[in-house]
């Protein structure tokens, strides 16, 4: 069977004690090679040679429920919202149903007009006021109880299991009190019906608090799937048609209007434009389109109508792919999220064990009535202990994070990539199309006198016919606009970081750098004081030799990013150490390197070697990022901390390397870290609070400050800090929507 990736929806998931669970079900499957739940999300992302009703049975068996997402993006966020809203609204009800019985027993407590339980009157108040708590308890907190049995059956125990304790302990104490009053010490009668249903209601109005904000944090999704048009005006059989989306196939001819959505990636074939691209790049300015452009799915038309075929359609575009990738990092964990949830998983069981201490030191050493301390106690630890805060705090930040970063044209493959970011102490960077524009082109050319500009132009661009390198396009392009004619090159052979060599016209003809002509023994002290002259102009010159004589050299410039000075500048203000690597000679680095104000030149590095130049300086004690163009530097990408594959709109390698720049920008690299530091101190100040939280929660429920202040805290008060640590996080993580970035986030 092929390897499949799955998504499902789970439901009756409360605590990130469940997450451990539904994965531990998910990956005991045969076959599956790895799964990822998102308690954030409530979805799970599954990859592995078996099939959908496999994995829903194993989630089913192990007391949730999971149903495969199969509809199309736009229609799951759809479907999900909707689910989201029914699932909110159904809260507040159950929620303001337990209020309503709870409260005013509450209120009427505090001003003491409730009777006592002694007389057949009072009993038969208590007794319907029983009743009406036990209603609460089956419609509002039904499925606490239902949780909690789930979870019982297969040995677990969740959020669910503490809530389903305390309040169901509080009422069976109650309906015991009221049955058998006379057995119980005067000052142990108290029953606690409106604990129960007030408790159930707080945390039914955390829980749709939470989920209405949790909403927000997949508003980049949503956005992303947002970009694309439900249709496209297509031309067949010489007429224009408007056809749905998922009809539109390959090498259809498609015409886009000003205003209108590029359906589909492909090639403009007739007319031109300006895009906006700034969804998918985070260019804020509008690019120029003409005949033989490239345009992607997403981005919008500003001016003209143009025609153009499409190339790649459905979950190809690049637009799919983005959406893919976003939804996969957000899905994923980093290792601080990996440690928390081994924690949480042992969490609650460690919770019912301190809870029973706490009924046996209570029951044991505690004032009269002792088991009345022991059951408020018992039942304020339980109701204050659940980890929900403690599940949310990372995935709900990374949710944020990666959506966040999305919308700046930042693609964050997973987890862990955005947090490594933010702890870089080196940055790396390839010269060519990553500091530089990538767009070499002939500057100068200089002969020796025996040859002419001509003859060592022409030899260049016949030999360079046959490459693929920018250096090459340039020269061949230079000798095009100067109407010289290309000889056929025999015997063409590439050296590796060095250059090629071909026979042309019966000569032997070597083109290349300083190694090329030192391996083959020819003698360029003649062309030395010239080659030192360009270099330092931050130009490449490139040595012409025939028959074993050096005949000239042709100088080739690529001109710097206009922004790289600016980005390598912010990058310096974070903390950061910037290198330059590249295969270029040391004198046309160094002067790259002044201009832009890199700190160190590693040049005339070989393709194969940079990976090693990555180890060196990670073995120094350096924390290295490398931002290369994601197809020659993938050695070192691959062997960096970080690395970023920096391109442009389609042409971006998306699955090369840790985290994608869709703009061709070194400012990418500083929002990235921006956002991972960001992300990661918003984790950081979810795991503190949630564990603050319940670190001096628990103590105090157990009644620690009862010697010393003669206060025991409230179940109920209980129940509204549980309720509200979880709104608390989910409202903090939202919180990453709103970092700057750009030259005004670096601050």
């Amino acid at each position: 069977m092929p390897e499949h990736t799955y998504r499902l929806s789970i439901s009756g998931m409360s605590c990130a004690g469940c997450v451990a669970g539904v994965e531990n079900a998910l990956n005991s499957v045969e076959g599956v090679k790895s799964a990822a739940v998102n308690f954030a999300e409530h979805t799970a992302n599954v990859t592995g040679d078996v099939t959908a009703d496999a994995l829903v049975k194993a989630v089913r068996d192990a007391g949730y429920d999971a149903a495969e997402l199969t509809a199309g993006d736009a229609e799951q966020i759809a479907e999900k919202e909707q689910q989201d809203l029914i699932h909110y609204k159904q809260l507040i009800k159950k929620s303001l149903a337990a209020a309503l019985v709870g409260f005013p027993l509450f209120i009427a407590g505090l001003l003491g007009v409730l009777p006592g339980i002694e007389s057949v009157t009072d009993k038969t108040f208590w007794s319907i006021i029983g009743l009406l708590t036990l209603a609460v308890m089956i419609y509002s907190g039904k499925h606490f109880y239902l949780g909690a049995w789930k979870a019982f059956r297969i040995h677990n125990a969740n959020m669910d299991t503490l809530i389903a304790l305390g309040t169901g302990t509080a009422w069976i104490f109650s309906v015991f009190v009221l049955l058998l009053t006379d057995w119980l010490p005067e000052n142990a009668r108290h029953v606690y019906f409106e604990a129960t249903a007030i408790i159930i209601a707080l945390i039914n109005l955390g829980s749709a608090l939470e989920s209405k904000a949790r909403g927000k944090t997949s508003e980049a999704i949503k956005r992303l799937i947002g970009l694309q048009p439900k249709t496209a005006r297509v031309l067949r059989n010489g007429e224009e048609m408007d056809v749905p989306i998922e009809e539109v196939g390959l090498q259809e001819t498609i015409r886009v209007r000003p205003g209108e959505k590029i359906p589909v990636d492909g090639k403009i074939i007739e007319g031109n434009s300006t895009l906006d691209e700034s969804m998918l790049t985070g260019e804020p300015m509008p690019v120029e389109k003409k005949s033989g452009d490239e345009v992607a799915a997403g981005t919008i038309n500003k001016t003209g109508s143009f025609l153009f075929v499409s190339t790649r359609i459905g979950k190809d575009t690049a637009l799919a792919r983005i959406i893919d990738m976003v939804r996969k990092a957000q899905a994923s964990k980093p290792a601080i999220g990996r440690l928390v949830d081994k924690v949480a998983a042992v969490f609650v069981p460690v919770v019912l064990i301190i809870a029973v201490i706490t009924f046996l030191v209570w029951f044991n050493l505690g004032p009269v009535p002792s088991f009345t301390y022991a059951l408020v106690a018992t039942m304020t630890v339980l109701i204050i202990a659940c980890p929900c805060a403690l599940g949310l705090a990372t995935p709900i930040s990374i949710m944020v994070g990666v959506g966040k970063a999305a919308e700046s044209g930042i693609l964050i493959r997973n987890g862990d990539a955005l947090q490594q970011a933010g702890k870089l102490t080196t940055i790396v960077l390839d010269k060519t199309g990553t500091v530089t524009e990538g767009r070499p082109a002939v500057t100068d050319i200089y002969a020796l006198p025996h040859s002419s500009d001509e003859q060592c132009l022409q030899l260049a661009a016949s030999i360079e016919a046959s490459s693929e390198h920018p250096l090459a396009e340039a020269i061949v392009e230079a000798a095009g606009e100067r109407q010289l004619d290309i000889d056929k090159a025999e015997d063409f052979q590439a050296v590796a970081g060095q250059g090629v060599m071909a026979r042309i016209q019966n000569q032997q003809v070597l083109l290349g750098n300083l190694k090329l002509m030192q391996q083959q023994q020819v003698d360029v002290t003649a062309l030395q004081d010239e080659v030192t002259a360009r270099s330092a102009e931050a130009k490449t010159p490139i040595y012409l030799a025939v028959d074993g004589r050096a005949a000239g050299i042709i100088t080739v410039a690529d001109p710097i990013k206009a922004d790289s000075k600016t980005a390598i500048a912010r990058l310096h203000r974070t903390g950061l150490k910037v290198v330059l690597l590249t295969g270029d000679n040391k004198i046309t680095a160094q002067a790259v390197a002044r201009e832009v104000g890199i700190d160190e030149v590693l040049a005339e590095v070989m393709p194969e070697e940079k990976a090693d130049k990555i180890k060196q300086l990670q073995q120094s004690g350096s924390i290295v990022g490398m931002v290369g163009d994601g197809i020659n530097d993938a050695p070192a990408l691959a062997g960096a901390d970080v690395g970023f594959a920096i391109g442009t709109g389609t042409d971006v390698a998306i699955e090369s390397a840790d985290i994608t720049l869709m703009r061709g920008s070194l400012h990418g690299v500083a929002d990235a870290i921006i956002i991972s530091r960001a992300t990661v101190r918003n984790i950081k100040q979810n795991l503190f609070g949630a564990f603050i939280y319940n670190s001096l929660g628990i103590p105090v429920a157990a009644g620690v400050l009862y010697p010393v202040t003669g206060l025991l805290l409230n179940p109920m008060i209980a129940g509204a800090a549980m309720a509200m640590s979880s709104v608390t996080v989910v409202t903090n993580a939202n919180r990453l929507r709103y970092i700057k970035t750009g030259q005004s986030g670096e601050k």
